[in-house]
């Protein structure tokens, strides 16, 4: 099986532990153990760790996790719920588990590269749905329906949208699950920025309470801010869920117990933890905007969720180019937009602490006035 390089990851990879300043981060504020315990009122969990077994796990996820993960759904039970590792992990397991050589897989482009990426490695015939600035970075769905074929296995979208912040909503998701349900193909629909709205009336159903053609994927990372526990899930209908936990056997055959109770813990406070990255990502989209206001070299189309934006700039120099210079001479990282395939642009991280937005944001600034 060959990969294509994983470009945003290896640069991450390369330069994320080497800076003063993260703009690259795409999950809000990632807790500190003593923060996530004080703000669920569960320091207590220190002492009943010193009695968790450290064996297996339970393969699925344990029952209260799967209750609380399908309690976010209108139509999931927790059958309905397989816990994996991170999104990453669930994504490659419904694609591992549904593509065969030969399916063709309809995936959005600019996207987390994964979603395209790795149907292809896997023998598809990958047909990228290319989204548009104009369009406020959302599917056409006239020219979705035009590369349906009769092999489509696979419509793959993520809701909220890594690179952009776009944000389709419920109209949109139903005209699009469609279009797959037609096909008698399967949506797919990444959601691991789901919650994190900049407006609370943009509110957005999941695409998985649509019809029994849907899957979703979510993650502990970007909206929970608990990136260090790797897990992610899996909503789907019981016989994809039975057909994903036959190939996981393959893969993994458990997640940690000490991860398992901790998500447990973040599941029954939910509304504790999106209240706090709420505030922050509402302030800090406020900054930014601002800051692009004011900022003749710069313009997007203003993200309408997750914590993540995509910048248009005006200068004449390819966008890893910036973003090396920057890291050389300012300290602070953002992502070029290279490594979505898209020149011109640069994918930046709001969900940071505010004070580390704002000295990125004037070291930026600094960097724009050097090169007007």
């Amino acid at each position: 099986m060959k990969t294509d390089p994983f470009l945003v990851e290896e640069f991450m990879n390369v330069y994320e532990h080497k800076v003063e300043l993260n703009l690259a981060e795409t999950c809000v504020d990632p807790f500190t153990l003593r923060e996530f315990l004080t703000l669920m009122d569960r320091e207590d969990f220190l002492k009943e760790l010193k009695d968790i077994k450290l064996t297996y796990g339970f393969i699925e996820g344990s029952l209260p996790l799967r209750q609380g993960i399908a309690a976010l759904y209108h139509k999931m039970e927790p059958e309905n719920i397989l816990v994996a590792s991170g999104a990453i992990g669930a994504n490659f397991l419904v694609f591992y588990s549904l593509v065969e050589p030969g399916d063709t897989v309809i995936s959005i482009f600019p996207a987390y590269q994964q979603l395209y990426s790795a149907p292809k490695s896997l023998g598809a015939k990958v047909k990228v749905l290319t989204l548009s600035e104009n369009d406020h970075w959302l599917p056409d769905c006239q020219k979705l329906s035009e590369l349906v074929d009769k092999r489509t296995k696979l419509i793959v979208i993520n809701n909220p949208h890594n690179p952009t912040g776009a944000l389709i909503d419920t109209d949109g998701l139903k005209e699009i699950y469609d279009i797959a349900e037609k096909a008698d193909a399967f949506l797919l629909c990444d959601e691991t920025y789901r919650g994190l709205y900049i407006k609370p009336d943009d509110f957005v159903s999941s695409a998985v309470d649509l019809g029994r053609k849907a899957i979703v994927t979510g993650s502990f990372s970007k909206s929970l801010s608990l990136t260090g526990l790797r897990l992610g899930w899996i909503a789907a209908d019981n016989q994809i869920i039975e057909e994903c936990k036959a190939h996981r056997e393959y893969t993994t055959i458990s997640n940690g117990v000490i991860d398992d109770a901790l998500a447990t813990i973040a599941i029954e406070g939910i509304d504790r933890i999106y209240q706090r990255n709420l505030d922050l990502i509402r302030n800090n989209h406020r900054i930014l905007s601002c800051w692009i206001e004011d900022e003749s070299l710069i313009d997007w189309i203003p993200s309408k969720a997750g914590s993540i934006a995509f910048l248009k700039y005006d200068l004449n120099m390819g966008s890893e180019d910036i973003c090396l210079r920057l890291i050389r001479d300012k300290g602070t990282l953002i992502v070029p937009g290279s490594c979505f395939g898209m020149e011109k642009y640069l994918r930046v991280g709001y969900g940071c602490k505010t004070g580390v937005l704002a000295a990125g944001l004037s070291r930026f600034k600094d960097f724009l006035n050097s090169n007007r």
